[in-house]
């Protein structure tokens, strides 16, 4: 498996990853919110195109995505990620431990303090995600808290405390 930038040739592919990836049993077809909310961000001024990475199989096809978009807590810039999507056939491979480690990789090289996402408590932490609160974060929605967690990295600095916010399309969900 190979992880590199998205290409323009990878944009049907990676709504078709995310589209399959979040489908709700017994909706129809390409309902998918992330599948929309991908498209949403590369074409706003928050879409950030070294930080939109997929996962290549062998045989060239897409079988994952990861985006981190421009967020900022307070009036400091900071990184929101989402979605990471894999394609059902591809779960519980390693394609998305891969994405991860790739997106915060790539996040650090670039000089960003701290990447922010809303997800599952048991498995974000295993990339050194931690509670959003023991940083002085707050969530655009409270009743995010138990969920809501930080990933600091090395231009992080202790003084970048307050609300968190995404980029305007997650807003418009």
């Amino acid at each position: 498996m190979l992880i590199r930038r998205e290409l323009p040739a990878d944009i049907p592919a990676i709504r078709d990853v995310h589209a399959a990836a979040f489908a709700k049993p017994d909706a129809p077809a390409d309902t998918s919110v992330e599948a929309g909310l991908v498209d949403a961000l590369r074409a706003c001024d928050a879409w950030i195109p070294e930080l939109s990475l997929v996962a290549i199989t062998a045989d060239g096809a897409v079988a994952g995505h990861v985006v981190c978009s421009r967020a900022s807590v307070g009036s400091t810039p900071a990184l929101g990620l989402g979605p990471l999507g894999v394609l059902p056939a591809h779960q519980r491979q390693g394609v998305g431990h891969a994405l991860m480690h790739a997106v915060l990789g790539a996040a650090d090289a670039l000089g960003e303090p701290l990447v922010v996402l809303l997800g599952h408590r048991d498995y974000y932490p295993l990339f050194g995600f931690r509670p959003a609160g023991e940083f002085g974060i707050t969530p655009p929605v409270e009743a995010w808290g138990p969920h809501f967690q930080v990933r600091t990295l090395a231009g992080y600095a202790p003084d970048m405390r307050g609300a968190f916010r995404y980029a305007k399309p997650f807003e418009d969900l």
